[in-house]
Order: C-alpha cells, then structure tokens, then sequence
C-alpha cells in the first residue's frame, strides 16, 4: 500500500477513536490512542518510534484543523474532534462512511425492542461519538419532573463500588416510619425510577426477598471484605419490565379502556403493549376508541389512568375502575369548597 494511502487511513482511524463532543477529561492523550491504534504503526516497531508517528499525525491532523487540543499546553495532550471542521479528500469520504456505518450499527443493535433510550446511550459515549453529542440531542420526559432525592456522594460511590466489585454493604438506614437500622446488605442491582434511585439487595442473611433499598436514605454506608451473596433467580430485566421496579407484586391486569383526545391519538402511535387491541367506537358515540391491554399492575399504571382526566373511562377490571372512581371523589372533595385549604 502507498505510504499516502497508510496515512490517510491512519489518520482516518485515529479520527474514529475522538470524540466531538464529551468531558475534556474523557478525550483521549498518546497514550491512549496508543494503546488502541498501536497495530497501525507497526506491531513489530519500537515503542518511541511508533509514538513519534502517532504525534507526527496527530500534528497533521491540528494544522489541518480536523481536531484540536483541550487543554493547550498541559501534559499530556489530550484532543477532540473540532465541531464543523471540513474533513479533506479521502478523509472525509473515510468519515462520513465512518459515520453512517455506525449509526447503522447502533440503531441494527440497540433499536429491536423499540426503545430508543439505548440507543440514545450509545450515541452519547464517547467512542460511538459522530457528532450527535447532547447540543444536537436531548430526551425530555413527558412527566412532571422533581428535583432528584438527595443522596450522600459516599453512599453512592460505595453502593456502585460494591455491584462492581460484587462485595457486601454495611450501612446505616432510615426508612419511612424513620426507624435507623444497621443491616449487611447484599446488592444485586441498581436502577433509577423517576428522582429516586433504588438497591436491590439481600438483608444480612436472608434468603430472601430481595429488597428495595432507597439510597436517600441510607445515612451511612462501608463497602465490605465479603463476597455478596446472589438472590436465586433474581434479573432486572424482568423486574422492571413486570412492574416490580414500581414496588408491584409482579401481577397483570387485563384493561379495557374507552379514550378520546389527546389520550386516543396517544395510545394510537404509543400502545400499551405489543399486543394492544384498539378499535374505532360508533360515530357519534361520546369517546373515539376502544383499547384492551394486558399490563403490570403497578402504581405507574394508577398514576397514569388518573393523570388522563376525562380523556379515559376504565371498563375493566371493575377493582381497578373502583380505585380510580374513589381516588377521583376525594380529589373532586377537596375542591369543592370555594375556599382554597378547606378540607372535605
């Protein structure tokens, strides 16, 4: 191969391995690059020679203003992909397939179950990084959001310190009816619902359940010498997606729901589930369609239905229809009186 041709292909790659967008302290130095792309400046080639060509074309690629140093002057270098720069000749036709090669990748990979949030992941990191950083890409709830519940630094570095190291946890907690006890907890895994973050974790030597441990209220916290103790069958991913991660017992519910609105538009392009059933009502009648579902029967779902207003009417399960009927009187209690405090 030409010499110009290893270049340009050098360079390519090693404009693959910075980022655009990301922490200074994430982008890469040297060394770094070094110890990634170290094969293409010869496996057999002393280690100051193939330094000196890594910095020869990392030089090449400043004056050409395709990256840049973030931190002039410091030791070591460490370098970022400049925003908006014109990528030249080869280069840039090897970029630009970069590019759509790996946002291909990304979406084949992350996308098969029809969430968008991993792949919105792996286009943040920094070594998946073409250009989609957070000024070009943000994902906004569509619920009220709170401030996050204040959790202690410590207690969160030695929670995720002991999943990591898989160790136990001694620690200090309070929990709602502020009663402090001092259990050895065994984490399993961690997950974030809404402003609060959980442990899922064993208590001292149970068997089991595994608990719900919130970290806003641990007071104090130790990573430990032992090994921690795995809960027999337990898996995330299907903790969550039966509801538990809402503190449910794992049950469904089969729904049968009238909805007009905003709420039928939404349900149109957003089902319930995969195997949701939605069918147009007669005209003239007073909601617009027709959905059954079967979901996890958890508070996300209550909170939901309530939050639809008259939007929703539940037919079914006549329990659940009984729950949001009392739920909804004591709210239309509480403003029945004209004067702002009065209690029903």
């Amino acid at each position: 191969m030409a010499a110009h041709q290893d270049r340009i292909e050098r360079q390519a790659k090693l404009l693959e391995r910075i980022p655009m967008n990301g922490d200074d302290a994430l982008c890469p130095d040297v060394s770094q690059l070094l110890g990634k792309l170290g094969a293409l400046y010869g496996a057999n080639t002393a280690l100051p020679a193939r330094r000196r060509a890594l910095q020869r074309d990392l030089g090449e690629l400043v004056e050409t203003g395709q990256i840049e140093p973030v931190n002039p002057g410091g030791k070591p270098l460490r370098y970022r992909r400049r925003k908006g720069a014109a990528v030249e000749g080869d280069n840039h036709r090897y970029v630009l397939e970069l590019i759509r090669e790996t946002v291909r990748n990304v979406v084949e990979t992350e996308f098969p179950a029809g969430h968008l949030d991993g792949v919105w992941r792996r286009f943040l990191q920094a070594d998946t990084d073409v250009g989609l950083g957070p000024d070009k890409m943000r994902v906004v709830t569509d619920t009220q959001r709170l401030c996050p519940a204040d959790i202690r630094p410590k207690v969160l570095a030695d929670v995720l310190e002991a999943l990591a190291l898989s160790r136990t946890l001694k620690a200090s907690y309070r929990d709602r009816d502020d009663k402090t006890t001092n259990p050895t907890i065994h984490p399993q895994a961690f997950v974030q619902r809404g402003p609060r973050a959980y442990v899922y974790a064993l208590k001292n030597d149970e068997p089991g359940p595994v608990r719900m441990y919130a970290l806003h209220r641990f007071l104090k916290t130790a990573v430990g010498d032992e090994p921690v103790r795995q809960a027999v069958g337990f898996n995330l991913e299907e903790k969550i997606s039966s509801g538990q991660a809402d503190f449910a017992e794992g049950e469904t519910v089969d729904l049968e729901l009238l909805a007009r609105g905003y709420v039928a538009e939404l349900l149109r392009d957003c089902p319930l589930c995969s195997a949701q059933c939605i069918e147009d009502e007669p005209e003239g009648h007073p909601f617009a369609v027709r959905i059954k579902a079967r979901v996890p029967a958890t508070g996300q779902l209550l909170r939901w239905l309530l939050g639809c207003g008259d939007n929703l009417q539940i037919l079914a399960p006549e329990r659940l229809r009984g729950v949001v009927a009392a739920q909804v009187a004591k709210t239309a209690a509480l403003y029945a009186s004209t004067t702002a405090g009065a209690t029903a």
